[in-house]
């Protein structure tokens, strides 16, 4: 009796693949493979949901509860810091704003540990990771949508314009979640290399309401700081929360200046923080 053992070839071609720090994947199979996984990002993000109780009665009413409560105690404080006699109004408008930016805020914080909590799903499965930060701005918009009734309550207490251009804020909308998508990849791939940003991230959240128009006006700005008020288009929510106050709360068409730079800081950080994400992403294996 013969017995046969497989002799390994040893003139065969061996791939060996080591991680590298920076080198951006052929872009149209990536994305390719990313629109046909996107299914599995929707369901990724439902999961997540259900694990945090968003979809059940107490917790949609949580999720409206407790930006609503910061709103009122934030307009308290305005009123108390400024000595005016806020109306209605400036209720509406700082509702308004802290709805829309805990739904930018939620993106960036969820996105930016999208990657570092889900070590075992990036190590035992092959997909474009760009899904992962992109199923946690899909878990912030779907938080945000029940916010949107109670707002609108809210604007009729405010006694606030009712006209054809309120609609033009869902464009504002769209391009503030764009805005979301590249930051919440951005902060994803910085998380991986350092993982204390996780601490400073909600302090830089909280400065970054301060220094948009959700506490304020812009036309209060434009009375405090006079010419220097047009230095305020330099921060990104500046543009993309005031173009969506006016248009839904004031009812006025923003500037041509609004509209562009709402517009160009949406694409440049689509861009900017997915290509960041790209050129890191084989190396996220390694760190994690």
């Amino acid at each position: 009796m013969t017995t046969s053992a497989t002799v390994p070839d040893w003139d065969a071609e061996l791939q060996v693949y080591e991680p590298h720090r920076a080198g951006i994947p052929p872009l149209r199979p990536y994305f390719r493979d990313l629109f046909q996984r996107l299914p599995f990002a929707a369901e990724f993000s439902r999961s997540g949901m259900k694990a945090a109780h968003s979809e059940t009665v107490f917790g949609q009413l949580w999720l409206v509860l407790n930006p609503l409560m910061l709103a009122l105690v934030y307009f308290l404080l305005v009123n108390v810091i400024s000595q005016s006699n806020a109306g209605p109004e400036a209720l509406a408008r700082i509702v308004g704003g802290i709805f829309i930016f805990y739904f930018f805020s939620g993106a960036v914080s969820t996105g930016a540990g999208s990657v570092t909590t889900g070590g075992r799903l990036i190590l035992n499965m092959a997909f474009p990771r760009l899904l992962m930060p992109l199923a946690a701005v899909r878990t912030a918009f779907f938080r945000f949508l029940p916010t949107v009734p109670v707002y609108l309550v809210f604007h009729i207490i405010a006694g606030g314009a009712w006209t054809w251009m309120m609609p033009l804020g869902l464009v504002f909308l769209g391009l503030l979640t764009l805005f979301a998508m590249g930051m919440a990849a951005f902060m994803a791939t910085v998380q991986v290399y350092f993982r204390d940003a996780s601490s400073f991230l909600p302090y830089f959240l909280r400065i970054w309401l301060y220094i948009s128009p959700v506490l304020w006006s812009p036309e209060l700005a434009e009375s405090r700081f006079g010419h220097y008020a047009k230095l305020m288009v330099l921060n990104p929510l500046y543009s993309l929360i005031g173009g969506w106050t006016d248009l839904t709360l004031n009812g006025v068409m923003p500037s041509a200046t609004i509209w562009i730079a709402a517009t160009s800081w949406a694409l440049v950080a689509l861009v900017g923080g997915s290509l960041y994400f790209l050129s890191r992403e084989r190396d996220f294996a390694v760190r994690i």
